[in-house]
């Protein structure tokens, strides 16, 4: 017979209390507020020093691209303390938030991010169609930014996007995720909560938008635990950021003050069919290229039967022991059996792992 685990229920070992994946949570809340609250104080003193003007809120800033980089980078600060918390908090490799592998399959990652490029230029390109079908002004007519402030956004965005998703993703999908897994066997209710919050931190815009949310993030956490990892969902939320990031940069319109959650209905009818798409299409990869869904399986010790237990029996009246015994009793020597060296283990490797 023989075991595997799947990915959200990686967090429930022998070390799993009830209580580890509450304190942990309480742990990533509390250390994040701390890392954003010195974040933000160095940052204003910094902005303070150099003579910088008020923002909106009329503290010292460095400007749209300094805001955005200063909230992303606060949200990435989460990756390192969700890693912490598996590793101190549920006593278990921080590597298993990645992925069944024990960590984070970077050749499978790269598979995944053409295939989310995809999915969102598509996205993009059909919900600015249907908006000017519809008579709603995407702004696509607005003057663009210039060249010098569009690469100086660009450096800011490639910067700091990546991780920020990163880290929504090891939060949500990765920590929230295994730690419901830990009480339910089957992944849909963890998928579905984790799926809840995940909207709800992105707060209440328009009805489209937190619909919107929520079916990205089922999306992300459904890909994650058929895929038996991050990878899927990193690519998809990373390439979902940054394209609309950049389109934002080229027409001088990066900010901080509205989210996915503020999405009109036409872009929001446009991505369910992407979302379902993106899905589709990953796990056919992830068949092709033979991705584990699970960790490896190990044997499991059962119980001999009765007719082990017989041989047992004979074995040890019968064994070496016992002919030993009875050759000496007979005044004659016993030649000791060569040892047989134990065979070599391989271990099976991911195909796309790194």
């Amino acid at each position: 017979m023989t075991s595997s685990t799947a990915y959200h229920r990686l967090a429930r070992t022998d070390a799993h209390r009830w209580w580890r994946p509450i304190v942990g949570t309480a742990f990533i809340v509390v250390a994040g507020a701390v890392l954003a609250f010195a974040g933000y104080l160095v940052f204003g003193v910094a902005a303070a020093i150099a003579g910088r003007p008020g923002g909106a809120d009329g503290a010292p800033s460095f400007g749209p691209r300094g805001d955005l980089a200063m909230s992303f980078l606060m949200i990435a600060a989460l990756l390192p303390v969700t890693l912490l918390a598996a590793r101190w908090i549920q006593r278990r490799p921080a590597g298993t938030v990645s992925s069944v592998t024990g960590r984070l399959r970077w050749r499978w990652l790269l598979v995944c991010l053409p295939v989310a490029c995809g999915a969102i230029v598509v996205f993009l390109g059909a919900g600015f169609a249907l908006a000017a079908v519809t008579g709603v002004d995407s702004g696509l007519g607005d003057p663009l930014a210039g060249w010098v402030p569009f690469l100086l956004s660009m450096l800011v965005l490639l910067l700091v996007v990546p991780p920020q998703a990163a880290a929504e993703e090891y939060l949500v999908r990765g920590w929230l995720l295994q730690g419901l897994g830990t009480y339910f066997r089957r992944p849909w209710v963890p998928i579905a909560v984790q799926a809840v919050v995940f909207a709800a931190l992105h707060g209440w815009g328009t009805p489209w938008g937190f619909a919107d949310l929520l079916v990205f993030a089922v999306t992300a956490g459904y890909l994650t635990v058929r895929t038996g990892g991050l990878e899927a969902a990193i690519a998809l939320h990373v390439m979902n950021n940054l394209i609309g990031s950049v389109l934002a940069a080229a027409y001088n319109d990066l900010g901080v003050d509205e989210t996915a959650a503020d999405m009109p209905w036409q872009f929001a009818v446009v991505d369910l069919p992407v979302l379902l798409g993106y899905a589709g299409v990953i796990l056919w990869l992830a068949r092709r290229h033979g991705i584990a869904r699970t960790t490896p399986a190990e044997p499991i010790a059962a119980e001999p039967g009765p007719q082990h237990r017989g041989e047992s029996r004979r074995a040890t009246m019968h064994g070496p022991a016992a002919e030993a015994d009875l050759v000496a009793a007979a005044g004659g020597h016993v030649k000791s059996a060569p040892r047989l060296g134990k065979p070599g283990i391989l271990e099976a490797s991911d195909r796309f792992g790194a």
